[in-house]
């Protein structure tokens, strides 16, 4: 019975210690947490996915270039929670977003103020409380 018992127990930690890794996450530490931008853009894609929904969009930079950024928002339940649809922000649709950007120079932003195409602010998680 104890070597039952014994072989259950080291069996179960192996699993808890192999599985650990598949719970880590990232949160914010790929961005700049002490700069932030406002960045107005258009979006191209809107992808509603798991783990976190992504939007593209296009912002004309001081040259009047086209650059090509991405927002990393929270995951699809949270922001479903919060009102949104895999349908609110669709390609066209003028956005100002302000965030925080990566650490590695990419165009991309963890986003803190969104304001959509109709001017006003659109909540970022299922507690915001945006007017």
């Amino acid at each position: 019975m104890r070597r039952t018992t014994l072989a259950l127990l080291v069996a179960t930690a192996a699993l808890a210690a192999a599985s650990a890794p598949l719970s880590a996450h990232h949160g914010t530490a790929a961005f700049e947490l002490a700069q932030m931008v406002t960045l107005k853009g258009a979006v191209t894609e809107l992808q509603f996915v798991n783990p976190h929904v992504q939007i593209y969009f296009d912002v004309k930079n001081a040259k009047g270039d086209t650059e090509k950024w991405q927002a990393e928002l929270t995951a699809p339940t949270k922001l479903e929670r919060g009102g949104w649809t895999k349908r609110t922000l669709k390609p066209g649709d003028a956005i100002t977003i302000t965030g925080n950007i990566g650490k590695d120079g990419k165009h991309i932003m963890w986003p803190r103020k969104l304001i959509g195409p109709n001017g006003e602010p659109l909540p970022l998680n299922e507690n915001d409380q945006t007017p």
